[in-house]
């Protein structure tokens, strides 16, 4: 039997509060404008765009959501992280977080092509988007389990955003992405369109290997379940 020293640990619940937090704070100080930002004479100027500002709103919206889960619905177990590998996750966060904030609150930022209509639309996907991954949340936080395992896969409730249930294991991931797609097309940036594809590879690769050990686990698994897109992947 071999051991090795993975080194400094955090609870699981530290790790996605150091996660968050950086977004949240990083976004905001590219909102208000911080000196040596952008050129001195824009230093805590704001936008004339109300685009500008409704994605500030949904940025730390969606950030918000994620700290008051982690802290009130999300239930961890009594692993840990090694914390180098928190440093790789928050530079990822936080630095996707600092390069689409600085082109959102640039002063030259354009607005979007079909203006109020693609951003009132876009709105419209994001907070659908936020409260469907909210309610898949709790849930599956609702879930009996006992021990460290649950004895049952997640069904759909009386909760209409449940209902993704009977199409893929993973809703959450699905509706984490629809919110990051709603965000993409309200400011139509590219950074943030990068930032969502990157994540939909990385929640793709999760949906699989979760959709994998419940249908290893229970024999009467739905076989029209997909692991993050209906019919699809």
């Amino acid at each position: 039997m071999y051991f090795r020293d993975l080194g400094p640990q955090l609870g699981w619940t530290m790790v996605f509060l150091a996660e968050y937090i950086g977004p949240l704070l990083i976004y905001l100080l590219f909102y208000v404008r911080v000196p040596y930002i952008y050129n001195h004479k824009y230093t805590f100027t704001s936008s004339t765009h109300p685009v500008v500002s409704l994605a500030c709103a949904c940025h730390s919206f969606h950030y918000i959501k994620r700290l008051f889960e982690t802290i009130f619905v999300h239930r961890f177990s009594h692993g840990t992280m090694p914390l180098r590998a928190i440093v790789k996750n928050c530079v990822y966060y936080w630095g996707f977080a600092a390069w689409l904030a600085y082109y959102i609150n640039h002063p030259l930022y354009t607005p979007p092509s079909y203006g109020e209509i693609q951003v009132n639309y876009a709105l419209i996907i994001f907070v659908l988007c936020e409260a469907g991954n909210f309610s898949i949340h709790w849930s599956l936080n609702s879930l009996k389990c006992e021990g460290s395992k649950c004895r049952r896969f997640p069904h759909p409730s009386k909760n209409p955003f449940t209902w993704l249930f009977f199409f893929v294991s993973c809703p959450n991931y699905t509706y984490e992405v629809g919110a990051w797609v709603g965000l993409s097309i309200m400011t139509q940036c590219v950074p943030v369109a990068l930032f969502t594809f990157v994540g939909f590879i990385q929640m793709t690769i999760w949906a699989k290997g979760k959709h994998q050990i419940y249908v290893r686990e229970f024999k009467n698994y739905p076989n029209l379940r997909m692991p993050i897109l209906p019919f699809i992947l």
